[in-house]
């Protein structure tokens, strides 16, 4: 491997794949926390020239955390289609950019070749790609998944209604469900993040928004974001749950903070499977997003967007329903500005899509960073464009539980109109039924009033 360049006469080294990985990538803050990050502008250059001159084996067969050390390592190479990255292997990274944008890659043919990278080949491949090139190479990549119903079709956006509560109160949570329903949210899923992680507060949060939805047939499915071991306590005592969530990571020491592994996910979706209220497939849904592992130590001097890209590589692995991705949330240590957070989120939304997940997008923001709602907005109407299966819905923008701003139910219904989305089909014929929205996905007058369950 050629890890060196020169430029207007000056010569850059590298001293391996993690190095001019870490160079190549755009500002961010977990970077510089680490001191991995390019000192300049024209080094960043210098690591960019060298990637795109790498081979896709080169970064497949030299992973960024050894193989025999590290279960998502191992993960992203055994969920490869072995064919597909032979025919690919040769390739540079710069070929294969070229290759994502020609007019002559067909939609069906960058599906199929999502099984052919490993996460490091997903990042090196963004790195070397502009704003529009994220976007107009994700657009073109379409993952439909089926859990109770199904998202992700061509022409539709769906939402997670996420009505989230201080004390857990089932009445206070349900109240808010409503409410977004009539906005149209909620299709992705009905999804709700406990104050407290048990079993028995799973189940208790759980049980009428199930009943509620059987009682006015909402097709959709319902999770409960208490930790993956709890919820399967919970279901094995009998909660609706449709789905299981889990948050997982790009290094096996990321996860074993998390308190989880392949095997345990693994025994999850069978429990799902075998006791959740779905028939699947795509029975599990991840949370993930830049910098956890710096932010709790766990990177292994890797930079934050290549672990990204590794934890999709993990989670394609099990065929979930839903990833959805949150790099902004934690602060600015590892996101510093709304600059940072449009480009993170742009990155991941490709580099997920393109490893063949279905991706769903909280490009969110926290109060003590330097982002505002205008970036957040900018940064949602770019990942519409580019075809993300989903957003939150958080009433007013604000989730009051856990303290971050996020899109709402009416920027929801904006991003609908503005692309000429519908919801996905089966909610979408349901809203039509009670004169909520119309064809078009345009809400009606009735819309916005929750009360409408109660009378």
């Amino acid at each position: 491997m050629k890890l060196t360049t020169s430029l207007n006469g000056v010569t850059y080294r590298f001293t391996g794949i993690p190095d001019v990985l870490a160079k190549a990538n755009e500002p961010k803050a977990g970077d510089r926390l680490q001191g991995i990050a390019a000192h300049t502008a024209s080094e960043r250059v210098a690591a960019k020239v060298v990637l795109s001159e790498l081979t896709v084996g080169d970064l497949t067969e030299n992973p960024t955390v050894p193989f025999d050390d590290d279960e998502v390592t191992r993960v992203n190479w055994e969920g490869l289609n072995q064919t597909g990255y032979q025919s690919k292997k040769n390739m540079t990274i710069g070929e294969l950019r070229e290759w994502v944008l020609s007019h002559d890659t067909t939609p069906d043919e960058l599906k199929r070749s999502g099984r052919s990278f490993t996460g490091e080949v997903a990042a090196a491949v963004a790195k070397i790609m502009t704003a529009m090139d994220l976007v107009y190479a994700a657009s073109k990549i379409h993952h439909t998944t089926h859990c109770r119903t199904e998202i992700g079709q061509p022409g539709t956006l769906s939402y997670r209604c996420q009505p989230n509560s201080t004390t857990d109160d089932p009445d206070a949570i349900l109240l808010g469900v409503m409410e977004g329903l009539t906005f149209g949210c909620g299709d992705a899923c009905i999804g709700i993040n406990p104050v407290n992680d048990d079993a028995a507060n799973t189940k208790r949060i759980a049980d009428p928004l199930f009943d509620f939805m059987c009682q006015w047939g909402v097709p959709t499915q319902l999770v409960v974001l208490s930790h993956v071991t709890t919820q399967m306590e919970a279901l094995r005592h009998g909660a609706p749950l449709s789905m299981v969530f889990q948050s997982i990571a790009g290094t096996q020491a990321a996860n074993d903070d998390f308190g989880v592994n392949k095997a345990l996910l693994q025994e999850a979706y069978e429990l799902a499977r075998t006791q959740g209220t779905c028939q699947g497939p795509n029975l599990l849904y991840f949370e993930t997003g830049q910098g956890s592992e710096v932010s709790i130590g766990r990177d292994c001097g890797v930079d934050e967007m290549t672990l990204e890209a590794r934890t999709y590589g993990f989670g394609r692995y099990f065929r979930p329903f839903m990833v959805n991705n949150v790099t902004g949330f934690i602060g600015p240590e590892t996101i510093y500005d709304g600059k940072e957070m449009i480009r993170g989120n742009l990155e991941d939304h490709f580099m997920g899509k393109f490893l063949g997940l279905p991706m769903g997008m909280a490009p969110c923001w926290t109060n003590h960073t330097s982002i505002t709602m205008d970036d957040q907005q900018m940064a949602t109407m770019l990942l519409s464009m580019a075809g993300a299966n989903y957003f939150m819905g958080v009433p007013l923008a604000d989730d009051v539980m856990l303290a971050y701003q996020d899109t709402s139910y009416h920027d929801d219904a904006t991003l609908r109109e503005l692309l000429g989305r519908t919801p996905a089909p089966e909610f979408h014929q349901w809203m039509m039924s009670l004169d909520l929205i119309d064809e078009r996905g345009v809400l009606t007058k009735r819309a916005g009033d929750g009360s409408i369950f109660l009378k």
